[in-house]
């Protein structure tokens, strides 16, 4: 099949499988090109096959030379319809990983679930004994609790409306955008779904199996970002499920003995997700702006790797004054944040190609998917329906 982009609003309902294996190719390539990192050897990654999980994988099998278990929650191709990305990346990774001598396996479930807790333990029990790493790197708008019940998030404000303008990433039209409050069930609910209740099962579960090392390490990713989108991440719901999370490293590491818990704060990203935010787009096409006329821009992968080797990897833990991994500190930088707020202040229709760079977002948005990617042919006909060795 030859496989195109299919792009409603800000979903693309296709990905292209070799695409997302140069993709994969590049990020190994990438890690393979830095100094090595003294770093963990048997690694299971929770939400692994895109973003930063799909990078801390690589960057832990190709820097600290770790064996991989990875949980993912994608769909293999049928006769009609493509993969999703992550499937194929995931194709890609173990594919790449066997070849170059790193053991390399994958769960496909829902994370959440009970089952497929299990089935993890009951794989690091048999091929491993016990893990010394979990990266928790799960994103997800819902969730089904153990206590059966099934919540969903929601991005809004926590305190009052919140009006600011955003872009129509079609037709790069400006417009006011409100936001209204939550509700404290849609508080508690988004809390449910993105806070830490899930990670710390998954530790204290590994834990009581036996099959955590002495000395293991956890992390899990977070995103603060910048005081124009304040009212809607850090002071907002999303905001509350990461003070949640915050706490849940601080408790991981009290209450699970032989545990240390971190929490990582990473640099905006183009997702899927974050394209249909109200604000983020604008931000992030200035953002991407900014960051790249300063040389200072990262994807997933230079962060991760950088996360591994400066920050997690060492002893002690790099991190700020209340115990987090700052690798937003780029992002954050006062020049970049005063530049991005500079061309906030003054940017209109006539000249958003000038203050953003529109082209850039869209083609982190392409790859994600598998496309745009240099040196894939996508005239060409392709098998959409690529096995994960360890699935078959």
């Amino acid at each position: 099949m030859v496989v195109q982009p299919k792009v409603k609003g800000f979903m693309c309902t296709t990905a292209h499988p070799a695409g997302c294996e140069a993709a994969v190719r590049a990020q190994i390539d990438y890690v393979k090109s830095q100094p090595k990192t003294e770093g963990p050897k048997k690694v299971l990654v929770i939400g692994s096959s895109m973003g930063y999980g799909l990078a801390s994988r690589i960057a832990a099998a190709y820097s600290c030379g770790a064996d991989t278990i990875g949980i993912i929650f994608d769909k293999a191709g049928t006769e009609k319809r493509t993969a999703t990305a992550g499937w194929y990346n995931t194709a890609a990774f173990e594919k790449f990983a066997a070849a170059d001598g790193y053991y390399a396996k994958s769960i496909n479930g829902d994370a959440y679930s009970q089952e497929v807790k299990e089935q993890a333990i009951d794989l690091i029990r048999r091929d491993w004994g016990k893990a010394d790493m979990v990266i928790y790197s799960i994103a997800a708008p819902r969730r089904k609790a153990p206590d059966g019940e099934t919540y969903r998030s929601v991005l809004k404000t926590t305190d009052e409306s919140y009006t600011n303008q955003t872009i129509d990433l079609i037709t790069n039209k400006i417009s006011e955008v409100t936001i209204e409050p939550a509700t404290e069930q849609e508080i508690h609910d988004t809390i449910k779904v993105m806070g830490g209740e899930d990670w710390k099962l998954w530790i204290q579960a590994l834990k009581d199996a036996g099959v955590l090392a002495d000395g293991a390490k956890t992390v899990a990713y977070s995103y603060i970002g910048p005081e124009i989108t304040h009212p809607i991440y850090y002071s907002g719901t999303i905001g509350k499920a990461k003070q949640h999370l915050y706490q849940t490293a601080k408790e991981i590491s009290a209450e699970i003995d032989g545990v240390e818990a971190y929490v990582s704060v990473n640099k905006a990203l183009v997702t899927q997700s974050s394209a249909a935010i109200p604000i983020v787009p604008l931000y992030m096409s200035m953002l991407l702006k900014i960051m790249k006329e300063k040389n200072l821009q990262e994807g997933c992968i230079e962060q991760m790797y950088r996360m591994l080797h400066d920050r997690l990897c060492v002893n002690p833990v790099v991190t700020d004054e209340e115990g987090l991994i700052r690798m937003d500190d780029y992002e954050m930088k006062p020049e970049v944040q005063g530049a991005v707020k500079a061309l906030w202040d003054t940017v209109t229709e006539d000249t958003i190609r000038d203050v953003t760079d529109m082209d850039g977002y869209w083609q982190d948005f392409y790859e994600i998917f598998g496309f745009h990617i240099d040196g894939v042919d996508y005239a060409a006909d392709v098998d959409i329906q690529v096995p994960i060795p360890s699935l078959e």
